[in-house]
């Protein structure tokens, strides 16, 4: 049974689904999507530490957590042990884990030292992660790649050390920093640390529908997966994987009207905690990938970039795409039986004559 239920350090997660930390993508209203599907854990985007450490409003921001469901992992990065130290006590107030990037590849990232460039200072790999750890009142994990390049794997003695140092599990994406995203996981590297430590083991890169899932799950033996790339666009990814898992079957995929529902629901997010002005821009990322690989969706993309109110967003998506909010039978049906279990008191007094008594006092 690949699914199941994963505990980190004393946190424990209802299944081993993960939503991967997407800096620009995972922020709180797509968080929020993602949890009605139900992964194990979600990730926040990656919180700069020194950022954290002098204040900056934008970067407190990223550690709002309104309406989430539990539990969740925040990530920080940086290079300096003692100022990631200082990040982890203040991150650890709120999150229910604490991760450590040392995986992210972006240029403007490893200039300064910070996330896979990291893999080339293992000594310092060590120093940061004992500051956290000894730093932060919930569990740490830790984030990484394979390597800095093909000349540079150290995915297992990085393993190695974060256990010895005290993190409570690991991810391991397959691919080195200079491989960004391009080519194929390497999955081999991935069951290689899952040999070398004791410490649950969660696997990232190229998980993107049920069969990708099971067949990392069969090929490296690992704890749990951690999904990014896949969700984008796509937040049903994590019960249609874990319905895949639990019966060999697969989920329809969702109608015209579920895509509206959900799409609406994440502009409506967005507009509600960063404005219409700021949700209307970031929305067009996450439409394109909603709409990825539908007919004629490149204009309607185009067209989409000079809207700048939610309702005329939302009269475009109808009118250009056909998703309207129509009700289906076997939605109704479920809505309705929801509807009756959450006014049962209602019910009740309908049932036992007391609204007829009601109505004839009143009307005749």
């Amino acid at each position: 049974m690949y699914l199941k239920k994963l505990k980190i350090g004393n946190v424990k997660l209802n299944n081993n689904l993960i939503l991967a930390p997407m800096a620009g993508v995972t922020d709180l209203p797509f968080r929020r999507i993602a949890e009605k599907f139900e992964p194990g854990m979600v990730c926040t985007e990656m919180v700069s530490a020194k950022a954290l450490f002098y204040g900056d409003e934008k970067t407190k921001q990223l550690l709002n957590t309104e309406g989430e469901k539990r539990p969740i992992s925040m990530q920080i990065f940086g290079n300096e042990p003692e100022t990631m130290g200082i990040a982890a006590k203040q991150v650890s107030e709120i999150a229910d884990i604490v991760d450590i990037n040392m995986g992210c590849p972006a240029p403007k990232v490893v200039k300064n030292g910070d996330g896979s460039r990291l893999l080339l200072d293992l000594n310092k790999v060590e120093e940061i992660i004992k500051s956290v750890v000894s730093n932060s009142k919930v569990p740490v994990t830790v984030k990484f790649r394979k390597g800095w390049n093909n000349e540079n794997i150290v995915a297992c003695e990085v393993a190695k050390i974060a256990e010895k140092s005290g993190a409570s599990a690991i991810t391991i994406h397959g691919r080195t920093r200079d491989e960004f995203y391009s080519g194929k996981a390497d999955w081999n590297i991935i069951r290689k640390v899952k040999e070398t430590v004791k410490i649950p083991v969660i696997g990232n890169g190229d998980v993107v529908d049920e069969e990708s899932a099971k067949a990392m799950f069969e090929q490296t033996g690992v704890d749990g997966i951690m999904i990014g790339r896949g969700s984008m666009g796509n937040p049903w990814i994590f019960e249609q994987i874990k319905y895949y898992l639990e019966t060999g079957n697969k989920l329809p995929r969702p109608t015209n009207q579920e895509k509206y529902e959900i799409l609406k629901e994440h502009i409506d997010l967005d507009v509600l905690h960063k404005g219409e002005t700021v949700a209307m821009n970031e929305m067009r990322k996450h439409i394109a990938w909603y709409t990825k690989n539908m007919p004629d969706a490149s204009s309607f993309r185009n067209e989409i970039n000079h809207i700048t109110t939610k309702d005329e967003l939302l009269q475009k998506i109808k009118e250009e795409l056909g998703w309207y909010p129509e009700t289906t039978f076997e939605v109704g049906i479920v809505k309705t039986i929801k509807w009756y279990l959450d006014n049962k008191e209602w019910m009740n007094n309908v049932t036992s004559g007391d609204y007829k008594k009601y109505y004839e006092n009143m009307y005749k």
